[in-house]
């Protein structure tokens, strides 16, 4: 029985071999690699002679290394040739400012060419607070030059295009009106002559037109009231010929072509197709008579534009 306990096939017993070797190996290569990458022996008097060079390259680097943080490469020749600039803090306007004037508040010519590049391409400066947007501008500069900073108002220019409409408006607007007794038709008068009604101006002829054109035409001067207009003052200088009007066809136009008049909505629209899917083509409108979506009020406006042929 305890002999089972070691027996082993062919293939454990390769694999506990190899597990050997590798355990072997993990404990003997680092001694190994110790044994032969000894260190070599270094000559005392070499150490110490290679240590006082470096000291002694160190201790001349930092007598040679200057105070300040900058280099300084002027010298009495180059300031003779290039003076300092003297600055000049005085109020100043950054619309109106040209270059000299920015070098003189002290400001390099890079940032004076900056500001002029800005003016070309942003506009103009409209609160002294703009100028912080000059790009390379510090906060200590804009700072020191905000309280000198002076914009002018700009001046308001006329609108031209709109003292134009307003004249050609003004123009139009006295055309000779028409006297008392005179007649004409609300379905075909264009703004022209709507205007010549007294009381009727470029505006109101404009919006009777637009109405007329959504409706498809006037079949009644009460219509009128509907953008708000006094009938009454109006009835006696139209007339209105219903024969005009253009209709739509309801057993065959669209719901959106439809529900595009005026006096017809879209569940209105709804209702008329669904109708004609379901029973045919409409003869009278009281067919739809039983739907809740029309009221008697709405056959009376809808019928003077609607056929059925």
């Amino acid at each position: 029985m305890w002999k089972d306990f070691f027996y082993f096939t062919k293939t454990e017993r390769q694999g506990i071999i190899v597990l050997v070797v590798l355990v072997i190996g993990t404990y003997a290569i680092p001694r190994l690699l110790q044994a032969f990458s000894q260190p070599e022996k270094t000559d005392p008097a070499e150490q110490v002679k290679a240590e006082k060079e470096y000291s002694d390259f160190i201790s001349s680097v930092k007598k040679l290394k200057p105070d300040k943080k900058y280099p300084d490469y002027t010298n009495n020749r180059s300031s003779a040739v290039h003076p300092k600039k003297e600055i000049r803090l005085a109020t100043f306007d950054p619309n109106m400012a040209d270059s000299t004037t920015f070098l003189s508040l002290g400001l390099p010519s890079w940032m004076a060419s900056n500001i002029l590049r800005y003016r070309n391409r942003q506009g103009r400066f409209r609160r002294p607070e703009d100028f912080r947007k000059i790009y390379g501008l510090t906060e200590e500069q804009y700072r020191t030059l905000l309280p000198y900073i002076r914009i002018a108002e700009e001046p308001i220019s006329p609108d031209t295009s709109r003292l134009l409409v307003v004249q050609a408006t003004a123009q139009h607007d006295t055309l000779m009106k028409y006297h008392p007794g005179i007649i004409i038709d609300l379905n075909q008068a264009d703004t022209t002559e709507l205007k010549k009604i007294p009381g009727i101006g470029s505006r109101i002829a404009q919006s009777i037109v637009n109405r007329r054109r959504l409706l498809g035409g006037f079949y009644q001067i009460e219509q009128l009231e509907e953008i708000r207009l006094k009938v009454e003052k109006l009835r006696s200088w139209f007339s209105v010929d219903a024969t005009q009007i253009h209709r739509i066809n309801i057993n065959k136009a669209s719901v959106e072509r439809m529900m595009h008049h005026p006096y017809i909505n879209f569940y209105q629209a709804k209702v008329i197709a669904e109708y004609r899917k379901k029973k045919g083509k409409l003869r009278d409108l009281k067919q739809l008579a039983l739907y809740e979506e029309f009221t008697s009020a709405d056959f009376e406006r809808i019928m003077p534009y609607i056929c059925y042929d």
